[in-house]
């Protein structure tokens, strides 16, 4: 049996935030270890947070019921063996349980919201973009998403609670092993059927989204596909997508779908979809257009295939290049905020609309020019994936329509009915960019998007103008070495407090610089906590763990440039940004480098 001390060591190497419990699972400690085996420590944290979450659905549905819970994992060697030992605690405690095998995280969230009954929840297990070695768990209702971080929370005290006792291990080996094998090999032996559940339910609920219900829209598309072929590659690297509805999702469109590395479980490279990770795929697209030039799209995905971001063919450069976060995020804006004029929800021409936009504190900017030319306010929430997902659910209770929402930091879209970031979408609305065009006198959603931005459409436009017609902006990237640092001190509200002293001194150094240089004439604070944003704050410290964001004005009172900070709340780092209005890097790589000395000052005096 595992000791106490054991246990809260494994325990205190674990981040419990809202977006999901992560830590080193591998057996060796090894971040980067790709062996199946796991500690028994952690063999006992996942029979606890089952035992918790099981606690947590009667709770909701009442004493005495036996809630459904549906289990799948990403494609992580750890992920089988920590599906063993929840499979085993939650049957144990009297849940009915449904284990899938490897599914892509949005692929579990539909098939729980297929199901539908208020007595059900999911477990996924599965440390997102993090190395091999990590694992975690993300648990979820009905409504399609995680939990939200008020009922996180709830789940994440009982647990804590749970594990505090010190006869907390003696009592989950127990009640492991006190599960039915019979009942054990019951759930594994239906594990391809309940596989081929979630992904006829992923594959309708998709069509769903990609559509917005509208029939016509996805009948234009696959006639625009069918004049103008478009083909569609993917470096899987071995994730949860590999066996998911990806294919035949697209094949359905009559898109060409082409894809390597598409083994589960065989991660050819480092996990997080940026940087150096995209450049497989960006070398198989260009192969793939020099054959047929109708490829022009490819993507990434991260292990549990939440979480993807692009390649394209540019055909101003003559060669595939890869997409910014940024970059990507703005570009499904575009085309699901004219997705809404296309269907006639909202009207073109910037006047004020019903529509808006629900973001993360660290989007640029770009996104709000985007917005405003469709008459659309943005909404920002702290980063989490629950967090800007709860505060679309506020903003539609007030009566707005919001079809877009996500991290524009990380290329995260979230596709209203959807509640998760997912590829697929992300995909799906550049070709709808790219082959819904002027149809039955009808105009197309570039068309419709250069109408309300005021620039010339050319009916041969190419990926090439897309992407030219965004508002240009320089944003510093999530993988860019000045974008992140180690920080001493773990009050972060503290050190935002600390950082407030630094950067009114700075300020008062380099106003005249700044107004000469690059126009900025003032600025204004704001602190980002959960759902809630609160602008104009006079102490920085307000922030505490969550975003701090001090946006620069013109004289005319317009928000120009952004400096922003924030501690990860899923890894041990802490990131800055800067972002800037203009395709001049200069302004960028003044405010990143200022913004990182000020917030290595405020640390170091601690």
């Amino acid at each position: 049996m595992v000791s106490s001390d054991e246990l809260q060591t494994s325990l205190k190497g674990m981040i419990l935030s809202h977006s999901g419990w992560r830590g080193v699972f591998a057996a060796s400690g090894g971040e980067e270890d790709k062996t199946a085996e796991i500690g028994e420590s952690h063999k006992t944290i996942a029979a606890g947070a089952a035992l918790a979450f099981a606690e947590y659905l009667r709770e909701k549905a009442g004493a005495g019921s036996s809630p459904l819970v549906l289990v799948g994992c990403d494609s992580r060697p750890t992920g089988k063996t920590i599906a063993a030992a929840i499979i085993a605690a939650l049957a144990a405690c009297g849940c009915n349980v449904r284990y899938a095998g490897i599914l892509a995280a949005p692929e579990i969230m539909a098939w729980a919201r297929n199901i539908g009954t208020e007595d059900i929840g999911f477990i996924y297990i599965s440390a997102s973009h993090n190395p091999v070695g990590h694992n975690g768990l993300k648990f979820g209702l009905t409504d399609g998403g995680v939990l939200s971080a008020k009922e996180a929370s709830k789940l994440t005290a009982n647990f804590k609670s749970l594990m505090d006792d010190p006869s907390a291990a003696a009592r989950l080996d127990q009640l492991a092993a006190s599960a039915d094998p019979a009942a054990l090999d019951a759930i594994l032996a239906g594990e391809q059927a309940a596989k081929q559940e979630a992904k006829t339910a992923y594959f309708n609920f998709s069509r769903e989204v990609a559509f917005g219900g509208n029939a016509g829209i996805g009948e234009a598309l696959k006639r625009g596909i069918a004049r103008r072929p478009l083909g569609v590659c993917c470096d899987f690297n071995g994730s949860a997508r590999s066996v998911s509805i990806d294919r035949d999702f697209f094949s359905a469109l009559g898109i060409q779908f082409e894809a390597i590395n598409a083994e589960p479980g065989a991660i050819a490279h480092r996990i997080i979809p940026e940087g150096e990770s995209l450049d497989p795929c960006r070398a198989f697209l260009e192969s793939l257009h020099s054959r047929d030039p109708a490829f022009v799209l490819g993507y990434v995905p991260d292990c549990d295939g939440d979480r993807g971001n692009l390649v394209v063919w540019d055909d101003v450069l003559q060669r595939a290049r890869t997409l910014e976060a940024q970059e990507v995020f703005s570009l499904v804006c575009v085309a699901e905020l004219a997705h809404l004029v296309w269907t006639g929800e909202i009207s073109p021409g910037g006047r004020p609309s019903k529509a808006a936009v629900a973001v993360n504190d660290p989007t640029s900017l770009r996104v709000d020019r985007i917005a405003a030319a469709f008459g659309a306010p943005v909404f920002r929430a702290e980063v989490g994936e629950a967090n800007v997902v709860g505060l679309a659910r506020k903003l539609r209770e007030d009566g707005c329509t919001v079809r877009i929402l996500g991290e524009g930091s990380n290329g995260g879209n979230i596709t209203h009915p959807s509640a998760v970031r997912d590829p697929l979408h992300t995909v799906l609305a550049l070709a709808k960019l790219l082959s819904l065009r002027t149809d039955g006198g009808k105009p197309g959603l570039f068309e419709i998007w250069c109408g309300v931005s005021g620039r010339r459409y050319d009916a041969a436009f190419g990926l090439a103008d897309v992407t030219a017609s965004l508002p240009p902006f320089a944003t510093t990237g999530t993988t860019d070495p000045l974008a992140v640092l180690g920080v001493s001190g773990a009050d972060h509200g503290a050190l935002k407090s600390r950082y407030q002293a630094v950067f009114l001194r700075e300020w008062e150094k380099r106003r005249d610089e700044l107004k000469a240089r690059y126009g900025i004439c003032g600025w204004e604070a704001a602190a980002y906590n959960g759902i809630e944003e609160r602008k104009g704050i006079a102490d920085f410290g307000e922030a505490g763990k969550g975003g701090l964001k001090i946006c620069f004005r013109n004289a005319a009172g317009e928000d120009i440039a952004s400096i922003w900070m924030r501690g990860s709340a899923t890894e041990p780092i802490f990131r800055i940004m800067a972002d800037t209005e203009g395709a001049d890097m200069e302004l960028e790589r003044d405010l990143i480098n200022w913004q990182r000395r000020m917030t290595m000052e405020a640390d170091a005096s601690e």
